[in-house]
Parts: structure tokens; C-alpha cells; sequence
């Protein structure tokens, strides 16, 4: 797959996005399914992209997150949504908020499974505890 096609996605995704959630209510790991499931398993997003996003969304008042961890669009997110332009294209991180941001994307991800499928974490334990200590050395020092 080339360079520009994955600029293509990335650049999609917030409208793709709002466009299923105009659908119904969906969790970040939901959204990714559906994703992945859309496109034949030919792409994936990744919870750093998936839940960054879904958080900047919910602060521009796109869309909510309601109690049971589901985002829902908001009017603003459908009135957005007729809107036919994507977005600007991002390559990544461009700073330490970000990458915390992306972090924190993961970590929303894992809590997601960890709800609707714990058996898909049993194999990473360990490695999920290392990086809890590694995180824990950093905030202590």
C-alpha cells in the first residue's frame, strides 16, 4: 500500500467517524472494529489515532461520551457531518502532548477490552505490568 493512501485514511477518519456514530453509539474499540471490518481488514486504526481524536471531537462538542464509555454525536457533529470536505492530514506526534495524547489512546483502548473481551489482554500481563513500572520510575524520579 503507498505513502498516500494512508495519508487519505488518516485525513477520513474524523469524518468516518462522525458518520458512524450518526449511525448509533459506539465505543473507541467499536469504532475500530467496524473500521477494520469496512475495509476488509486492509486498515485498522490504532487506538493512538482512534481515541486522541475522539477526545479532541467531544471538546469541539462533535460529540459526547456517555456512561456507559459509548460516544454519541452531537447535533454540531451531524451538522459537521454534512459537511463533504475531510480534514487536514496529520502525520503523528508532533510534541510531548501529543504523544500523551496518542498514550493515552491506548490506554483507553486496553480499558475498553478489558470491559468487553479481558481474554484478548491475558497474553500481554507481563509486559502491560513492565511498562507500568517503567511509567511509575518516570513520575517518581
Amino acid at each position: 500500500m503507498f505513502g498516500g493512501f494512508r495519508m487519505f485514511r488518516r485525513g477520513m477518519l474524523r469524518p468516518w467517524v462522525l458518520s458512524m456514530l450518526a449511525k448509533g453509539p459506539k465505543n473507541g474499540a467499536e469504532i475500530m472494529d467496524e473500521i477494520e471490518k469496512a475495509t476488509w481488514a486492509g486498515w485498522r486504526p490504532s487506538p493512538g489515532s482512534v481515541y486522541p481524536l475522539l477526545d479532541g471531537m467531544a471538546q469541539d462538542g462533535l460529540i459526547r461520551k456517555r456512561d456507559d464509555g459509548r460516544y454519541e454525536i452531537t447535533d454540531k457533529g451531524k451538522a459537521e457531518s454534512q459537511w463533504s470536505f475531510g480534514m487536514p492530514f496529520r502525520t503523528g506526534p508532533r510534541g510531548i502532548d501529543e504523544m500523551l495524547a496518542e498514550m493515552g489512546g491506548y490506554l483507553s483502548y486496553l480499558e475498553d477490552l478489558s470491559k468487553t473481551d479481558r481474554s484478548k489482554l491475558a497474553t500481554y500481563e507481563t509486559q502491560l505490568r513492565e511498562l507500568s513500572v517503567r511509567l511509575s520510575k518516570l513520575v517518581s524520579q
